[in-house]
């Protein structure tokens, strides 16, 4: 299980191995993972759409948000639509999927592009249509996510645990290994908590807002808002509607040639402003549309209630406690960083007193090429044997069954990939592009050209100008 810390960065939250992943396996990991998170139930969980899995979510997790991830359904149109109607309605499934923030409109756009292409009957987009609380924008961006909407970081950082871990390692092994790859993990983190303690972030916009936010914000977060409020210069406010509690805004920004509308609601009792975007919601940042209005109500400083603890600098000050009150620790050890900081230091002092002379650079490449080799070795970790000791005393572990996991199919490509993955045909016998031994012009019958009704002279195929015209305007008859 994988989130997101206050930098942005992925983090692991838990892991575990299953022998098979039943909905028993999956309800016995999230009952664990709830022990170990003081927090509770996450707000929301982004998964495929594994059966099992979505079972134990269900019965483990009462109050978390069920989200299906929308990339692993969005690439299946391509699969799942015959081709002829991918091709023609699947620009227009895309605006009703990723354009329209209000849920009737959602309806009302898709069942309009259904009916066109035909495909009223079609049971994987009625299906589709019937879990779209959990995956289509419209209906799922109320619900706080970190920004994520589908489970492509946790399948991307497969290749990060790649470079430290394989399918040849034993148990012992991968745990060694699995504990170095989360050290590495942590390492970054604390780089970038060094960096947000010591350093604020630059302004592009001279404004008090900004200034305010790159004190508060770490500074991949501020770069978010900054974005947000660079945009908003280019929205425009229109009063829509105004009533004794409330105030309503028409915001319009000009994008990529099109005109965006998005609605800001301003209730006066509360001193509240939402958007129909929901990008406060969804991500924790407020949105281009809000800040568009606090510009023009000249607004300097942003409100505390707009401040997500998520996204400071601060975010991981303060005690955390278990269920029977005792503090728990950050495993993250600050030693790495001073460690990276120190050699650092003695490794540029020793290159500059190496290139004082040619010898000094023979002895020090020699010697860190030497150095390299022990570390890889140090890093490739201790073989099986060394793992498990040779004293007879000792019980091993033995290791797991292998098997194969449900997420472990290829993934799903569509008619446009598949037909680039078939390449461009070579000629067997020319060694050229654009055609097969069948379509060879080597190989073509010998034809005749009719000079006088008495004699023909052959044609030549091996001839460079033939296949050049043959490649112009194809075969002769």
């Amino acid at each position: 299980m994988l989130g997101v810390n206050n930098h942005g960065q992925k983090i692991v939250l838990a892991c575990a191995f299953f022998s098979k992943e039943t909905t028993k396996s999956f309800i016995w990991m999230f009952e664990e993972f709830k022990k170990a998170m003081p927090s509770g139930e996450p707000k929301t969980i982004i998964t495929d759409q594994d059966a099992a899995m979505t079972r134990a979510i269900s019965i483990a997790f009462l109050t978390t948000f069920h989200r299906l991830c929308r990339w692993h359904i969005t690439s299946k149109f391509s699969v799942k639509l015959p081709h002829s109607a991918y091709k023609e309605y699947w620009l227009e499934f895309q605006k009703s999927i990723w354009d329209i923030d209000n849920k009737d409109e959602f309806d009302a756009k898709w069942n309009s592009v259904v009916t066109k292409a035909g495909l009223t009957d079609h049971p994987w987009l009625s299906s589709m249509f019937d879990l779209r609380e959990s995956w289509v924008p419209a209906y799922a961006r109320h619900f706080f996510a970190s920004g994520m909407s589908s489970s492509q970081r946790g399948e991307g950082f497969h290749g990060f645990f790649k470079q430290y871990i394989s399918r040849r390692n034993s148990l012992m092994d991968f745990i060694i290994r699995f504990e170095r790859a989360l050290s590495h993990q942590r390492q970054k983190e604390l780089v970038a908590d060094q960096v947000d303690a010591f350093e604020v972030a630059q302004c592009i916009l001279p404004m008090p807002m900004n200034k305010q936010m790159a004190t508060l914000y770490t500074r991949t977060m501020f770069q978010k808002f900054e974005q947000e409020l660079i945009q908003s210069t280019a929205c425009f406010l229109e009063l829509k509607t105004k009533d004794a509690s409330k105030v309503v805004y028409k915001v319009s920004e000009r994008r990529n040639w099109e005109t965006r509308v998005a609605e800001v609601i301003y209730v006066k009792d509360s001193d509240h402003a939402s958007c129909s975007c929901k990008r406060f919601e969804f991500v924790g940042i407020i949105c281009k549309h809000i800040l568009a209005l606090f510009r023009r109500d000249q607004i300097e400083y942003m409100l505390d209630k707009y401040i997500l603890k998520r996204w400071k600098k601060t975010a991981k000050s303060g005690l955390v406690s278990d269920a029977n009150g005792n503090e728990i620790k950050d495993s993250a050890d600050p030693g790495l960083l001073i460690n990276q900081s120190t050699m650092s230091q003695l490794a540029s002092d020793v290159v500059e007193d190496a290139l004082m002379c040619e010898e000094g650079c023979e002895l020090l490449l020699k010697t860190l090429k030497s150095l390299g080799v022990k570390l890889k070795l140090l890093k490739d970790g201790p073989s099986n044997n060394e793992v498990g000791g040779s004293s007879s005393q000792t019980q091993y572990t033995k290791d797991p069954k292998r098997v194969r996991c449900n997420g472990g199919s290829k993934r799903v490509t569509g008619v446009k990939e598949k037909a680039m993955k078939r390449g461009i045909r070579h000629g067997q016998e020319c060694v050229h592009i654009g055609h097969d031994r069948r379509q060879c012009p080597r190989n073509l019958n010998t034809s005749t050209s009719p000079l006088n009704n008495d004699e023909s002279t052959p044609i030549d195929l091996s001839d460079p100008l033939f296949y050049k015209f043959y490649r112009m305007h194809g075969p002769t008859q």
